[in-house]
This record gives C-alpha cells, structure tokens and sequence, in this order.
C-alpha cells in the first residue's frame, strides 16, 4: 500500500469517527493535496489556502515566542475549518459542521495528524534515501 493509499485511509476513518466533518484533506506544507476526503474541486483551493494560513501560524507562533506551529481553529458562521500540523512536512485540514464537539474535533485529529505526519515523513525519507 502507498503512502497516499494510507493517508486517505485515514483521513476517512477519522470522518467516520467523527460524522460532523464535511471535508478532510491532507497536504503539503507547500500546499499540494496528498489524499483528500473532500468535494471535489475543493481539495486544491483549501490545500492553497492552508499553505497561506500555515504560513502567518508560523510566523505568528514563532514571533510571539510560543515554539513551533501546531494548529490553528477558524470558526465561520456556516462551520469549522481546522488545521493540524503533520509531522515535518505535511498538514490536516478538516472541515466541520458548527456542531461538532470541538473538544473531540481536536482529540481525533491530533491522533490522526500524527499518525499521517508518521506515514508522510516516512515516504520522504524512504524516497531520499533511493
């Protein structure tokens, strides 16, 4: 099985866990869609827009002293956009409906991104060292 085959295995057992998630989508920290759970056509847009995101996160952590960027809540008026770190190299963005328990929104995708983060990482190090 590819590293991809797995990371969209589970990104879809962590929607199956949590059924108030609309979307998920694992990317490059450059904003490269890895595998996605999501509508189509959207996986790309909301891979971009993470890049972005990830981007002021960092900086923003990195300014104001708090370590290295870990996640990052958005709350809109139609639901939630959320955005994990995943190990070195790679991001988790879940969209959520507005009544998702959040408390439980964070403690199945930090399981998740770290999991993906393992598989990701992985597969680059495997590609580098052929």
């Amino acid at each position: 099985m590819t590293a991809e085959a797995e990371v969209l295995g589970e990104l879809r057992r962590l929607r199956a866990r949590l059924p108030q998630l609309t979307g998920a989508l694992a990317a490059s920290a450059d904003g490269l869609v890895l595998a996605h759970d999501t509508v189509d056509g959207e996986a790309e847009t909301v891979a971009a827009l993470t890049a972005a995101a990830l981007g002021v996160g960092q900086r923003l952590t990195d300014s104001t002293g708090q370590g290295r960027f870990r996640e990052l809540l958005v709350r809109g008026e139609e639901g939630y956009v959320a955005t994990y770190a995943a190990g070195a190299s790679a991001v988790l963005t879940l969209l959520a409906e507005p009544r998702i328990n959040v408390g439980r929104l964070h403690l199945e995708a930090r399981r998740s991104s770290a999991r993906i983060g393992e598989l990701v990482d992985g597969a680059l190090e495997r590609r580098d060292l052929n």
